[in-house]
């Protein structure tokens, strides 16, 4: 099979042939014709699945690691890569922002998976078309269309939702109404959700146990005994997402739309550091939460379809995003919070042309502008006399961030079996940040760094047959240093605190991919692929001087100084593979499985460990059941262990994340799940969901993780199509 995701429908041993992915070169394009891996994630699996968030919506397709430090969030891992090294993509707009950062990125769960129309992961360096961080992948999401009426009458047509989840205690409710003319089509969403405190399984390591939190009483900070240490208190939080759309299609050969989103979050715990406790046993933190995360985004698309001498298609997508989020801590006992807000204001411009110059050779060209805005402020607060006083930002305030980029791909039919894919891009990124030395005495008063980058990539595609593929590709990718690499003064650890650096270069990967995939008769079929990337100039944090000082003064804490610097080289190899066994005409199998290991060397001190983001081994098996109204998925996820010798530097100073092995050091255990998911179509328009995830009742916690998985989960959902 071609794709690769676990689809929940009745098998059809040909769909592959005629799938279309948009995002590998922002056209529609035959699946047979991508020289790397794509996973597709479609509308009725996500459905199916019954998916919270857009972190969950990620790790149904089996192939995207995804970590959490706190239930409000969800960072994706692709083939060791993650954070700011993997693009986000919302309807062909870049959801990165300068800020995004090397540690763990929560932004995802601002998209409503409930809207989620498909979701692309193009696997390996996307720069080519995408730009800067597009190393590990590109995630790219499309929402829910307005729709046009089929004939002059109107068209009236919506989706209703109610879901209810145990292990959190969600209440999710959701509508969507379209509303169609000839020429003229409306999209309103509106998504609430909210979840309580997150119940971990009854079965597993004690270290995972909340058996005590903090809380605020009588001006005090007290430590209360957990009723039940599976309770991971504070977890919880709720959500809103707002969407419109607006088409119009006056004629044949122009589509206009306009698309509005809004998304904001209730502040929420970060519960990773929340469990940290010093050498004495004692919680460090009394209060550490993020307030409110907002995301809004207008954009507007234009498509014109009529071919002229210098493209059969073209589209201008021109959008503007702001993003604000805050961090807020106060240590035990202390009487000071400190809070910081950041706020980036981002601007994007694509135009993209499709060519196709005969029967062999096809064109796709385009141009990109992006600038980021982004704006920090801070102050603290004292909770006794409730007087605020100044305090140092996360970020230079005022930053500037830039990138221009045009780009060539050009696909050629060498002969009816070969096929051949050439790709270029150029890529000048501008970066600016203005120090402020209230706080900090920095050596210096601004940053300025003008990057230019050419990223390419070629693939080779032999299909001997309709049925069987089998394919090459060699990328490079790159990373640009933004505002967050540059400028950052922030706490990464307790005592430790990472200072500025105004001097990186761009990070440059270079990535081998091989694979096949067959339909070996008209019930089974599978895929395979290995791959290699390399990255040179990797950017991670390691022992600096500030002023000479090797420890400064940070929040009330003295604190070893870090600063990110260009002193690594890592490399990541690995595979993926899957099946599709149709055992009969409503019995099917499914597996997919991934496999990835890796090193990072340390250039200043000579040590390697592996990558912090490397994902264990994880894959997944389902027996699906599909006839008439009733389809049911028989399922289990399971994951590889991480020991401690394999365990990331990084990973090993935030051992409190982890459980103990015989020898009393960190380390990430194994686990599976097992679950079942069923829906039967009552009538016509309504729809039943049910399931019951972690059968079993497993306490486990995914690699790299702050928090526990569910426990036994118990999903109940309502479906009605007006």
């Amino acid at each position: 099979m071609l794709h690769t995701s676990v689809h929940a429908q009745a098998p059809d041993t040909t769909r592959f042939l005629e799938e279309v992915v948009i995002a590998v070169n922002r056209w529609e394009q035959n699946l047979r014709e991508i020289p790397n891996r794509v996973t597709k994630v479609d509308a009725s699996l996500i459905q199916f699945q019954n998916t919270q968030t857009a972190a969950d919506l990620l790790s149904i397709s089996n192939q995207v690691f995804v970590q959490k430090s706190q239930l409000g969030g969800g960072s994706p891992m692709i083939r060791g890569f993650a954070t700011n090294r993997v693009l986000l993509v919302v309807d062909g707009v870049r959801f990165n922002n300068a800020i995004f950062r090397s540690g763990n990125v929560q932004n995802v769960i601002s998209l409503d998976a409930n809207i989620i129309e498909n979701s692309e992961v193009i696997f390996g360096p996307g720069s080519v078309i995408y730009g800067s961080d597009a190393i590990g992948g590109v995630m790219d999401f499309h929402t829910k269309q307005a729709r046009l009426s089929i004939n002059d009458k109107l068209s009236v047509k919506g989706d209703a939702l109610l879901r209810y989840s145990s292990a959190n205690r969600e209440n999710t409710g959701h509508l969507d109404v379209n509303i169609g003319l000839k020429k003229w089509a409306f999209l309103t969403s509106i998504t609430y959700s909210d979840f309580d405190n997150l119940k971990q399984g009854s079965h597993g390591p004690d270290a995972y146990l909340r058996a005590e939190y903090m809380v605020r009483e009588n001006d005090a900070d007290v430590v209360k005994v957990n009723d039940d240490p599976r309770v991971q208190i504070p977890s919880g939080y709720n959500q809103l997402n707002l969407m419109q759309k607006v088409r119009f299609r006056p004629n044949s050969s122009w589509d206009l739309s306009y698309s509005y989103h809004q998304s904001e979050t209730s502040r929420y715990d970060r519960y990773d550091r929340l469990i940290l406790k010093n050498s004495q046993g004692n919680f460090v933190s009394a209060e550490w939460y993020y307030g409110p995360q907002e995301w809004l985004m207008h954009s507007l698309q234009a498509n014109y379809i009529t071919p002229t001498g210098m493209f059969d298609a073209a589209r201008l997508t021109v959008a503007y995003q702001d993003y604000s989020e805050s961090r807020h801590n106060r240590n035990r006992n202390a009487a000071n919070r400190n809070n910081r807000f950041e706020n980036v204001k981002a601007w994007s411009a694509n135009l993209d042309f499709d060519k196709k110059v005969s029967e062999q050779v096809q064109f796709f060209y385009g141009a990109e502008g992006v600038t980021n805005k982004v704006y920090s402020t801070a102050y603290r607060f004292n909770i006794n006399t409730e007087t605020a006083s100044p305090l140092s930002t996360r970020y230079p305030d005022d930053s500037d961030w830039a990138s221009l980029a045009a780009y060539l791909s050009m696909k050629v039919n060498l002969s009816k079996s070969w096929l051949l894919t050439v790709s270029n891009r150029f890529n000048y990124v501008y970066t600016y940040a203005k120090f402020d030395n209230t706080f900090y005495d920095f050596p210096f008063t601004e940053a300025e760094l003008k990057n230019k980058q050419v990223t390419s990539s070629a693939g080779l595609i032999y299909s001997p047959a309709e049925r069987w593929k089998v394919y090459t590709n060699f990328s490079t990718g790159f990373r640009a240093p933004n505002i967050d690499d540059i400028g950052k003064v922030f706490d990464s650890q307790p005592g430790n605190v990472v200072v500025p650096n105004p001097n990186l270069r761009p990070e440059t990967a270079y990535s081998f991919e091989a694979g096949t995939a067959v339909i070996v008769s008209k019930s089974f079929s599978f895929d395979a692929g290995v791959y290699y990337t390399t990255m040179d100039n990797a950017i991670a944090r390691a022992p600096a001087t500030f002023n000479g000082k090797d420890s400064i003064d940070f929040d009330g804490t003295l604190s070893r100084v870090l600063a990110l610097q260009n002193v690594n080289q890592l490399y990541v190899y690995g595979f993926q593979a899957s099946i599709d066994w149709s055992l009969n005409h409503f019995i099917r199998l499914t597996s997919t499985y991934n496999y990835q290991k890796g090193r990072e060397k340390d250039f200043a001190s000579g040590l390697d460990s592996p990558p912090t983001h490397v994902a264990p081994a994880f894959g997944s098996t389902h027996i699906i059941i599909d006839r008439k109204r009733l389809m049911a998925d028989l399922y289990a996820n399971y994951n590889g262990e991480i020991s401690y010798e394999n365990l990331a530097f990084s990973e090993r100073a935030d051992a409190h994340l982890y459980t103990k092995d015989e020898n009393g050091n960190p380390y990430s255990p194994s686990w599976w799940t097992l679950n079942f998911k069923a829906s039967y179509r009552m009538k016509k328009l309504l729809t039943v969901d049910a399931g019951i995830e972690n059968i079993f009742d497993k306490r486990y916690r995914p690699y790299s993780s702050g928090i526990s998985a569910p426990g036994i989960n118990f999903i109940l959902a309502l479906r009605a199509r007006l």
